[in-house]
């Protein structure tokens, strides 16, 4: 356990892409198996384990600590996995417990943290594999749960508790997504980044398969059919940028208000897959009906009422269902609308040109209710895109990808060859009314904000943010917050009615669920306004006339 509490330390307070590759190549380097595979499922998500809820971890630390101490602990920490890594008193020792005091590795932590029995939990004093524990994590009861996790943290060190507390709740925040931990493992390995991503869903924890592979083993087969591929993205682009590129190199289409998605239709096997390689399938039946086809296209999943698209707000109704209603399949039909084509009747096709694939595309394309082909915009000049993307045919439309005709289908996220020129923002005055203590690097600060408009005589709430200001700005909020506090609520601050924020955001619905009657999507703030009096912020009905 110490060597992974290391890992997510350094992790944690490395801020350079490099320097984290480095330190996570290191790891898997120096690491034997299993418990390396572990580690690399529980960075990327894929760890199946029993959650511990942090009510659950509450009642624990409330049965050791002091409540009033705990209270202002975490309110000053911010972060309840270390506040009680922190604050876990260290057992009373006898001289038969010399044994517990030898370090915990990191197999042994799920271990305890998941035993199968309260007897086997509480007698654990040697080090056990971390396959031992990952089974124990799984199939420990509610029962037996608590007193495990307390006798876990009893024998070890801060630093590891804390390790095993965000192994335990799945909130690691490292800043390690699945791409850096695969490029980790191509270094120092005769693999690609490229080979590694084409099996990486056909293998699962703890990966001993694919550590073998890296070091020259046999390829692992992918475990099923209808693999998924991984997409490739695009990044953002100013009119700057545009200028210096020839436009007749590129192709455009209109970026629509949906989810990426990947459909694949192979061997008798039919997936739909989130960008991030989820399957959803079972949240969109009606879609995975209507992949009559025998390959993989890549392209945004909507919902779309005839020829018109249905708000973004009507997808998140149907978004990480596991059943739909056949109400919910009437009122919101799924549909997909085609960017690209990666294989078809058992051909890879992504190393063609974008051109080239279009042609596959258009020929392959066979019509349906359900799915059809996003259009290509006319174009000669950037100037004639600048006047597309100002008006767009539908309100749901984003703004306008642009696209090298001659790139290849490549995977991740390469800088120049695929653009989005997302629509400009939309931007309120606000003013700050609650604040709440960050997480991770933000521990100790208040970096989370609720914010409000006039509404008449009063401020109603209308959107929440965390990112959007810098680090300095970050440190004069937080200063601001302590300064202005009116009251508290547990870890919340409600805010004095002084501060002006800008709001940037990408759309705005209508919402019963809040007070204002409005949800914004995406907000952040842009700007904090120390110039304007509260009293100048927007009013409700700014909002309500951008709908």
């Amino acid at each position: 356990m110490k060597a992974f509490a290391r890992l997510l330390e350094r992790l944690a307070f490395t801020a350079g892409r490099n320097a984290k590759l480095t330190i996570l190549s290191h790891y898997f380097a120096a690491t034997p198996d299993p418990d390396r595979g572990w580690a690399l499922a529980a960075l990327t998500g894929t760890l199946d384990l029993r959650q511990v809820s942090p009510s659950l971890l509450r009642r624990l630390a409330g049965e050791r600590v002091d409540a009033q101490l705990f209270a202002l602990s975490y309110d000053f920490v911010g972060d309840l996995a270390e506040t009680i890594a922190l604050i876990w008193p260290e057992p009373t020792r006898t001289a038969s417990d010399v044994t517990l005091s030898h370090a915990v590795p990191l197999s042994q932590a799920v271990t305890l943290t998941q035993a199968v029995t309260l007897t086997q939990a509480v007698s654990l004093t040697q080090a056990v594999s971390l396959t031992q524990a990952v089974t124990l994590l799984r199939e420990t009861g509610k029962v037996a749960l608590p007193t495990a996790i307390a006798a876990a943290l009893d024998r070890m060190t801060p630093p590891e508790r804390l390790a095993f507390l965000k192994l335990g709740t799945g909130n690691l925040r490292v800043g390690v997504s699945a791409r850096l931990a695969q490029i980790a493992l191509a270094q120092g390995s005769p693999r690609r980044v490229e080979e590694i991503e084409e099996i990486w869903h056909g293998v699962a924890p703890p990966y001993t398969s694919l550590f073998a592979w890296l070091a020259g083993g046999a390829r692992p087969e992918p475990a099923s059919a209808a693999p998924f591929r991984p997409v490739m993205l695009s990044t953002p682009v100013t009119p700057d940028d545009l200028n210096a590129l020839d436009p007749a190199d590129y192709l455009a289409e209109w970026k629509w208000d949906g989810i990426r998605v990947q459909a694949v239709a192979e061997g008798g096997m039919r997936r739909l897959y989130s960008r991030t390689g989820e399957d959803i399938g079972a949240a969109f039946p009606d879609l995975i009906e209507a992949m009559e086809f025998e390959g993989a296209v890549d392209g945004e999943l909507l919902i779309r009422r005839g020829p018109d698209v249905a708000p973004f707000a009507d997808l998140q109704k149907r978004l990480g269902r596991k059943t739909v209603s056949r109400a919910m399949l009437q009122s919101h039909p799924a549909a997909l609308r085609l960017y690209d084509i990666l294989t078809w009747d058992g051909h890879d096709l992504r190393a063609l040109p974008l051109d080239a694939r279009r042609t596959h595309l258009e020929a392959a394309y066979i019509a349906s209710d359900r799915i059809d082909l996003s259009p290509l915009l006319s174009f000669t000049s950037w100037d004639d895109l600048v006047n597309l993307r100002a008006a767009p045919p539908a309100a749901v439309i984003e703004g306008v990808m642009i696209k090298r005709r001659a790139s290849p289908y490549t995977a991740g996220r390469p800088r120049g060859p695929w653009f989005k020129w997302k629509r400009d923002p939309m931007v309120v005055d606000a003013v700050l009314l609650y604040a709440q203590s960050g997480h991770g690097k933000r521990s100790g600060f208040y970096s989370d904000f609720t914010f409000g408009v006039w509404d008449g005589g009063d401020l109603v709430p209308v959107g929440k943010a965390y990112f959007g200001f810098t680090d300095e700005e970050l440190i004069e909020l937080d200063r601001f917050v302590r300064k202005n506090t009116t009251q508290r609520f547990g870890p919340v601050r409600q805010l004095a009615p002084l501060l002006v924020v800008e709001v940037a955001f990408d759309g705005l619905n209508l919402s019963p669920r809040h007070r204002s009657g409005l949800a914004m999507r995406f907000p952040r703030i842009s700007r904090i306004r120390w110039d304007k009096p509260a009293a100048e912020a927007d009013r409700i009905e700014t909002l309500r006339a951008m709908l």
